[in-house]
């Protein structure tokens, strides 16, 4: 597989975080951890049956303990941190500050072995930055100091998130497969956490089951194994910065399904993530 085939693999992850939203406003009204755990049982199954079915159980052995330790904390982590945070401030808000992770992939990675951060990254990522700040918190209430704490957790989020790609990238001779492994162990502590913080309500009829579905087949199962493929092997500059296209797309995906509103703002939004990954790309050849 070559780089940019590779590269092309990791943006499938971001295509399905953008249903991310929908699937969730449709999974409703069951809590947040506990749809992480469920999810997250489903993503971490669909890992199980591929290593059966390629027979990698001797893989999953060689993986060391650290690795395991590492990615499940920063799955979870980014998770528990993004919930959370949606909690304690105001959505527009937090969510523009977790979705701080593309921006920071692309600063940290200048950090790895062999890679260079050149002035067209930093421009590109600034440009597409903005572009998903316009969507994130059009119609927001602006900062405000009572939600400092929700404001904390989700530049953790972002910080967490990511810190997971990046070191990723570290770990490139590590199976693909381990990635079922985080999942399952995301699960456990969400369904322990659940247990303690949450009252149990189940998908509420048959939409909300097949939403729940879709999110453990798509944002929150195959999206994790197409990432770490892409993060591992493809231009993790490019990924990062075309990652602000998840915004974007979420937001269509609203709109076409009547929960959103269209407006110029998703235009100019366009403008500047295409034109940012454009920038970026050009600086990476």
């Amino acid at each position: 597989m070559t780089q940019t085939q590779a590269t092309g693999v990791g943006f499938i992850a971001v295509m399905l975080w953008a249903l991310l939203a929908v699937l969730t406003v449709g999974s409703a009204p069951t809590p947040p951890l506990l749809l992480n755990a469920i999810c997250f049982a489903i993503g971490g199954t669909i890992g199980l049956i591929w290593v059966a079915a390629t027979d990698g159980w001797r893989d999953l052995r060689g993986v060391p303990v650290m690795v395991y330790v590492l990615g499940s904390l920063g799955v979870f982590g980014y998770h528990a941190l993004y919930f959370s945070a949606l909690r304690a401030a105001p959505a527009a808000e937090a969510g523009l500050i977790a979705y701080l992770w593309p921006l920071l992939i692309v600063l940290f990675s200048g950090l790895l072995p062999g890679e260079t951060l050149k002035r067209g990254h930093l421009i590109g990522a600034g440009l597409a930055f903005v572009g998903a700040a316009s969507i994130v918190s059009g119609g927001g209430s602006g900062f405000q100091t009572q939600y400092l704490p929700g404001y904390g957790m989700a530049l953790l989020c972002a910080l967490t998130w990511s810190g997971y790609s990046v070191v990723s990238r570290r770990w490139g001779d590590v199976p693909t497969s381990s990635v079922a492994v985080f999942c399952l162990i995301t699960a456990a502590a969400s369904a322990g956490l659940h247990m303690v913080l949450e009252e149990t309500v189940w998908p509420d009829g048959p939409t909300a089951w097949a939403s729940t579905l879709m999110l453990g087949l798509g944002p929150v199962g195959l999206a994790f194994y197409v990432w770490d493929i892409g993060v591992k092997r493809g231009d993790i500059q490019v990924l990062g910065t075309s990652s602000y296209a998840a915004p974007l797309v979420s937001t269509l995906v609203l709109v076409a399904a009547g929960i959103a509103a269209p407006s110029w703002t998703l235009v100019i939004a366009a403008v500047l993530i295409t034109g940012g990954a454009i920038i970026a790309a050009r600086a990476s050849a």
